[in-house]
């Protein structure tokens, strides 16, 4: 009986590398897809490409895949040019190689597997320590009651250091990589330019600046969006949690609060925004062209989505259920998905964002060098 699963062609570093670097060699005697996005001028300051300059457009890249659709030298051709793909393939290879600490590098690729694992065993531990009879306590409500303050700051303030200092470690080490030993890409100029392509996604407008096209030709501002309602989610739910720590600290004002707080505010605006971002993108994961998608990458993409999406969900139904004898349950599960997120955001698709970022300003200072 013939399998119904089609076979994943194993290629290795060097074989990726080159069969990359003979398709930028094409598009950069081509140049028809110049002003498509940033990736394409970035070539044409080029005459060779060292595996540093490769890495380098692979995270300028944002995989729009409109070069794909308008590409004469694209598979089916015996030229087989496919620039989204083979560059997808050369950033998650970069997310492995230049992951800190180094060892747990392969994480990257097992990120669905090892995420599900972590997040099963971090919800029995919850699950084993926060008693769930709201019957003891004079405020049932409060969450204080069932696992204490201090003890969260302790846990969840070492994940976030572990987190942070894992992330900058690795952004330094890629921005090394691609970069020149006295060449300084973090100007002004060039960090007000590259934070407004990356904020604005402004290479996700697509070639025509109405959107990236998906099969059928269907053209498309929704992946655009859908980004914009997860990242501005998460940093609205990242300014609930700050400003309730301002609030603790410096005005003696403790949890849990009303409705009409800056906390509550913020975080139900962010969890809603981030729920409906992360539910977008992955409707539109499963209807992207698999010709431009890196299978290796799916299960990281896929883990993140998920407990980005879960993150929001659960916060949201915690707020709900606060006044029932189902929040501590509903407490051990939010909590879980987050501490779960904040260990393995270093080996997940977060710090795509990073990585980008970092070769969003090296294209503008190279830009503002040429235009001199």
């Amino acid at each position: 009986m013939q399998s119904t699963f089609k076979e994943i062609p194993i290629i290795t570093h060097a074989e990726l590398m080159e069969r990359t670097k003979k398709s930028i060699g094409i598009c950069n005697s081509c140049r028809y897809c110049e002003g498509f996005c940033a990736v394409f001028p970035a070539m044409e300051k080029r005459l060779s490409f060292a595996e540093s300059d490769i890495n380098y457009l692979a995270n300028l890249c944002h995989n729009c895949s409109e070069c794909l659709y308008a590409c004469q030298f694209a598979p089916p051709h015996e030229y087989g040019v496919n620039i989204p793909k083979q560059l997808a393939m050369v950033r998650t290879r970069t997310y492995e190689e230049f992951a800190t600490p180094k060892f747990l590098s392969s994480l990257f690729v097992k990120h669905g597997l090892i995420s599900s694992i972590l997040l099963v065993l971090v919800l029995t531990m919850f699950l084993l320590i926060i008693p769930r009879d709201t019957a003891n306590y004079a405020d049932p409500h409060n969450f204080y009651n069932y696992i204490s303050h201090n003890a969260l700051v302790i846990l969840f303030g070492c994940a976030f250091i572990w987190m942070i200092v894992s992330i900058i470690k690795s952004c330094v080490r890629f921005r090394n990589h691609i970069c020149e030993a006295d060449e300084r890409i973090f100007s002004l100029p060039a960090l007000k330019r590259a934070a407004h392509e990356a904020f604005s996604l402004k290479y996700l407008h697509g070639n025509i600046k109405t959107g990236c096209t998906y099969p059928g030709d269907d053209i498309s501002p929704w992946r655009r969006y859908f980004h914009h309602a997860t990242f501005y989610g998460f940093m609205l739910c990242f300014a609930a949690t700050s400003s309730g720590t301002i609030l603790h600290y410096f005005f003696n004002m403790h949890a849990p609060y009303d409705f009409v707080s800056i906390p509550k505010l913020l975080g139900t605006s962010g969890g809603v925004l981030l729920a409906i971002g992360t539910a977008g993108l992955f409707v539109l994961k499963l209807k992207a062209n698999p010709e431009i998608r890196d299978i290796r990458q799916l299960g990281m993409d896929y883990a993140f989505i998920g407990l980005l999406f879960l993150a929001a969900v659960t916060g949201l139904i915690l707020m709900l259920l606060r006044e029932t004898e189902a929040m501590p349950t509903m407490l051990a599960v939010h909590l879980s998905v987050i501490l779960t997120l904040f260990i393995t955001m270093p080996f997940s698709k977060f710090v795509h964002g990073f990585y980008r970022f970092i070769a969003l300003s090296k294209n503008a200072t190279e830009d503002l060098k040429h235009s001199k």
